[in-house]
């Protein structure tokens, strides 16, 4: 039986919020945004040769990479349980999604610019667009359901490598080609400098929307209130802005990091001379 629950309002959560948001939310969303920023500034100094190091094998940063596309996710999840409580219209909804999409069309000019042999064709963004569809078609699934999906989603890349060397070749190459690399089902990664394939990274959407939505339906859970708890300092307060504006804030910190390294790496020999 599907389990039963009733479309529970903001202020159904936090009775003093004057704002129709989850502020924590919203902050940790932000913590999100400022970790990814570290993060390719530090790829950017290593890209322009100015610091030597990995980013592509070392665990250091190969694991920040992943918690970072992990938080963001989480908080991709729980914002759509949180929508899907106020029962948002379909129009606000696809009006998001083309902002988005576009958004990914953009990431996906940009870095063919600039990385032209490992342009970004299904990074975080075009995962997140394809992601948000189909939460939108599970979204009325069982917590049971869902739960088991998000897990099977998780599993599969592992099952996947496991049992990749009893299939036909010509099948995993066909999983491994660009087309169908999307899906998460390769045995190698693409050459590309994003990749946020559906596996595994679908289940933490899946989880975030599934645990949001349980803890909503349920009177006297903790976590709509604590999340709509408003932001108390400034730090708290600044992230909060933050992660109200992720999405342009993502498009456009790269042009301002790497345009100011890159100034910077031609104005410095000058400076020196």
């Amino acid at each position: 039986m599907p389990t039963q629950f009733h479309p529970v309002t903001y202020a159904d959560s936090e009775p003093q919020a004057p704002r129709d948001r989850w502020d924590r939310l919203d902050v940790l969303r932000g913590l999100a945004m400022v970790w990814m920023t570290v993060f390719h500034f530090c790829f950017d100094l290593s890209y322009l040769q100015l610091w030597r190091q990995d980013f592509y094998r070392d665990p250091f940063w190969t694991w920040q990479r992943s918690a970072i596309v992990s938080l963001f996710l989480l908080c991709a999840g729980l914002a759509q349980a949180a929508a899907h409580s106020k029962q948002t219209n379909a129009s606000q909804f696809y009006r998001r999604w083309l902002q988005v999409a576009g958004c990914a069309l953009l990431v996906s000019a940009g870095s063919y610019l600039v990385f032209p042999n490992s342009y970004i064709y299904f990074g975080v963004l075009h995962g997140v667009a394809v992601m948000l569809l189909l939460l939108r078609l599970l979204q009325g699934c069982s917590d049971r359901v869902l739960l088991s999906v998000a897990m099977l989603c998780l599993l599969a890349p592992g099952l996947y490598h496991f049992a990749a060397s009893g299939l036909p070749a010509p099948l995993v190459e066909l999983l491994n080609a660009k087309p169908l690399s999307p899906l998460g089902l390769v045995t190698r990664k693409p050459a590309t400098e994003d990749f946020v394939p559906l596996l595994p990274w679908l289940g933490i959407v899946l989880l975030g929307f599934q645990v949001g939505r349980q803890q909503i339906a349920k009177p006297g859970a903790w976590l709509p209130g604590y999340l709509a708890s408003p932001a108390q300092n400034s730090v708290s307060r600044g992230l909060a802005w933050l992660g109200r504006h992720s999405l342009p804030y993502y498009m456009l910190h790269q042009l301002v990091l790497m345009g100011g390294l890159m100034l910077l790496v031609l104005l410095l020999p000058t400076a020196l001379d």
